[in-house]
């Protein structure tokens, strides 16, 4: 009785290793074009969407999204909702401290979107009495937070990226502070950007900044992070990202150095 209970529990342990090696659920906030975001069908499209799935296929493993808002990815990755967040999401020490990533995938600047003409620089000095719009959860929190409240500048998070988008255009806030390519796709290409305009260059602290994006991963999952660094190294291998990168962030250099 006790060998076959054995056998019967290895068995079992047996197909539910099988059924976790084939499947992965990714979790995402989806109001961040062109990372991620929902089109007119109410599809979800996007870099990372399609990222992922080339991942996915690259990993032979069948993908599902789970949605949540962004300051929700890690704690929701930590209570097991997801396998892992696939949102755009910078790898960096403070989150490092709750939850492993992949290796680097890809990097995208942070840059400041404002009114042009309207006198604001992207100092602390060209800030103080200004108010800044960030996405809440995000390492542009943290920068302003870091870089720019401690000097008089008001920081306002925003659950979603398109709600500090709106603020903007209402004169609410003078400022957003957003990765380059969310700010370009999701904004000033579109007819409400019209007459806002990146501020300076893009900010610079490796700390906060983080060292590139990557899927954040549950500690100690050792299995999956490993499957999906090397399916990660084929799709950079056969120019996936680069013909991505070509096409959601024309310009935009995303290579991690």
């Amino acid at each position: 009785m006790k060998f076959n209970a054995l056998v019967v529990g290895m068995g079992l342990l047996c197909s539910f290793s099988s059924f976790a090696a084939t499947e992965l659920r990714y979790g995402l906030e989806a109001e961040y074009p062109p990372f991620e975001s929902r089109n007119a069908s109410g599809e979800l499209e996007g870099f990372d969407i399609d990222l992922g799935k080339a991942i996915c296929k690259a990993a032979e493993l069948k993908c599902s999204w789970v949605e949540t808002s962004f300051d929700a990815l890690i704690p929701g990755l930590m209570a097991k909702k997801f396998d892992a967040i696939n949102s755009a999401m910078n790898i960096t020490e403070q989150r490092r401290q709750s939850i492993d990533f992949t290796q680097p995938i890809y990097r995208i600047p942070s840059q400041l979107v404002g009114k042009e003409g309207s006198g604001v620089e992207a100092t602390p000095e060209g800030l103080k009495g200004k108010t800044i719009g960030v996405l809440q959860g995000s390492i542009q929190e943290t920068y302003a937070k870091e870089h720019w409240e401690k000097h008089g500048v008001t920081v306002v998070s925003y659950k979603d990226q398109n709600m500090a988008w709106g603020d903007l255009l209402n004169g609410r806030i003078d400022a957003s502070l957003v990765m380059s390519a969310a700010g370009q796709a999701g904004f000033l290409s579109k007819p409400q950007g019209k007459g806002f305009g990146f501020i300076g260059k893009p900010v610079s602290d490796d700390t906060i900044l983080g060292s590139g994006i990557g899927f954040g991963l549950r500690k100690g999952d050792e299995a999956t992070k490993k499957q999906l660094d090397a399916a990660i190294e084929k799709v950079r291998a056969d120019g996936t990202i680069d013909t991505l990168a070509k096409k959601y962030f024309p310009g935009i250099d995303v290579s991690v150095k």
